[in-house]
């Protein structure tokens, strides 16, 4: 056995098998596939690794689409914020907010014309209805128990008495035992489904002209069908560069900044103020715990009216199993951002009020949205853009303290579904090849999804899975008290169906995981 101080205080309870349920996107009724694993604990590490093979985390589920099986395949998708410019849209967008606040103004027109809003709500949309039938066979009591003993046996074998504060490996498992005491569904939770289709920009078009920009060019080829000799001084005569040379670098001819946009200064009589304040998702915390009834009650309002949902099935305890119940451990690493590395809520607060939450998890390499909900009456402000918006920035941000924190994951990519298709927009992007597990630009891989739904992106032939699991023996398992490599575990084992789903978890999940995380087994 292994001491806890060599081991990543991850543990998980993987689902064996692939279950097949009902499709939030295309709606087919049993075509949505995927594996699925319940994180009683998980390091900011272990889940950003997971993320960089195609898991997604809903509350403390865990689960991996079935890429080649799922009727609606789902590519994990990242942006790359070092490099992002906002596009037309975007600046509409932000434009939209900053003469909102300033003046008050409401923008006319149909503003649902605008990407798909909101931006990262389909993370845990319909594709969850495995959820709904989780019966977990863990006893929260027992494991944690066995959890103490466990220790304690290592202590003993010491020669220690694990007193309080004797160790920090003792105080870490304390920790983790109180974790596994809270959080577990007794009961199936409820899934909000899909969002509405909105109209997305057409990426296989090339983006579109300012008008400004088009006639300046007719006027340029006009002077040189008049004066081909004299093209420069035609320009120079009208006040306007020649096109054969650079503009001069000065402020003016430099396009704004995202920052620029989001934090364009407002007059001292603006009309509105918007903060955006940044929580961390735990009851312990007092600035959650005192805004908690204030954001549940913004959960229901826009559950009900988006989402259609009876008030019955948008309850307090629905709700902090989805948006306030996390595994990944709190990290505070003095390498890491000031605000530290987990799960958090980003609160948009207007003239004093939440009109919109934005839930994240601050990984060591990127910023990962899980959801957004927000005041349906805010709707003209295009939210959902306007946070994704937010969230790039927010990134680049963190990456002045922390250098390689440096992509902004958002979900899922479903090409096959066009409500699925807007975060495509958020360029440059990349998707993750579901075969060998790189980053592929998302130019590279649109034309192979125009023909098939389940593409593998990686165009070597050869390339495999760098990580994949070389070595099931080192996997590391907690069972009967004990933490033991699965070549010892299976010894004990006589169970035939055992060893294909630990080699199943294993290939999901990877070797590096596998040796650090905790595969509970009762």
């Amino acid at each position: 056995m292994a001491s806890w101080a060599a081991l990543s205080p991850s543990i998980v309870e993987y689902f064996e098998g692939e279950d097949s349920y009902r499709c939030g996107y295309c709606k087919n009724e049993s075509g949505s596939r995927s594996n699925g694993m319940w994180a009683h604990s998980m390091t900011v590490q272990d889940y950003q690794d997971l993320i960089d093979r195609g898991w997604r985390r809903s509350g403390k589920y865990v689960y991996k689409p079935v890429m080649n099986q799922t009727c609606c395949p789902q590519y994990t998708i990242r942006c790359r914020p070092l490099q992002f410019q906002p596009s037309k849209s975007h600046k509409k967008v932000l434009k939209k907010m900053l003469k909102f606040l300033a003046k008050g103004e409401i923008s006319k027109g149909n503003y649902e014309d605008d990407p798909m809003e909101p931006t990262m709500e389909d993370t845990v949309a319909g594709d969850f209805g495995l959820i709904n039938k989780l019966d977990i066979q863990c006893d929260l009591k027992t494991l944690s128990g066995d959890l103490t003993e466990s220790f304690d046996s290592e202590e003993k074998k010491k020669g220690k008495s694990p007193k309080k504060g004797e160790s920090n490996e003792f105080i870490q498992s304390q920790d983790i035992e109180e974790k596994l005491g809270s959080g577990e569904p007794s009961h199936p939770v409820k899934m909000p489904m899909a969002p509405k289709p909105g109209k997305g920009a057409d990426l296989s078009k090339p983006p579109c002209r300012k008008a400004k920009e088009i006639r300046k060019e007719r006027k340029r080829l006009k002077l040189m069908q008049q004066n081909p000799a004299g093209e420069l001084e035609g320009f120079q005569a009208q006040g306007e560069p020649p096109s054969l040379f650079p503009p001069k670098a000065n402020k003016s001819n430099q396009p704004k900044s995202l920052e620029d946009l989001i934090f364009e200064s407002l007059p001292e009589n603006a009309s509105h103020k918007l903060e955006v304040r940044l929580v961390p998702v735990s009851f312990e915390d007092p600035e959650f715990k005192s805004s908690f009834s204030r954001s549940f009650s913004l959960y229901v309002k826009y559950q009900m009216a988006i989402h259609q949902d009876p008030p019955d099935e948008c309850g307090k305890t629905e709700f902090t199993r989805f948006l306030c119940s996390s595994p990944l451990e709190a990290e505070n690493p003095p390498n890491g951002p000031d605000c530290g590395y987990g799960s958090f809520h980003q609160q948009y607060w207007l003239d004093g009020r939440i009109i919109a939450v934005g839930v994240i998890d601050i990984l060591p390499y990127c910023v990962s949205s899980v959801y957004l909900y927000y005041d349906p009456d805010y709707s003209f402000l295009s939210l959902g853009v306007y946070s994704a918006l937010r969230e790039i920035a927010f990134t680049r941000q963190l990456h002045q303290k922390t250098s390689q924190l440096s992509y902004y994951y958002m979900g899922f990519y479903i090409h096959s579904c066009p409500k699925m298709k807007y975060k495509g927009q958020y360029r440059p992007s990349d998707l993750l090849c579901p075969e060998t597990y790189v980053w592929v630009p998302i130019e590279q891989c649109l034309p192979s999804l125009e023909n098939s739904k389940y593409c593998r992106f990686n165009r070597d032939p050869e390339a495999v899975d760098e990580g994949r699991s070389k070595d099931p023996d080192r996997l590391q398992v907690f069972h009967k008290k004990a933490i033991m490599p699965y070549g010892v575990y299976k010894k004990q084992q006589k169970d035939p169906g055992e060893e294909a789903a630990v080699l199943q978890y294993a290939r999901l999940v990877g070797q590096t995981c596998s040796e650090r995380m905790l595969l509970f087994r009762n």
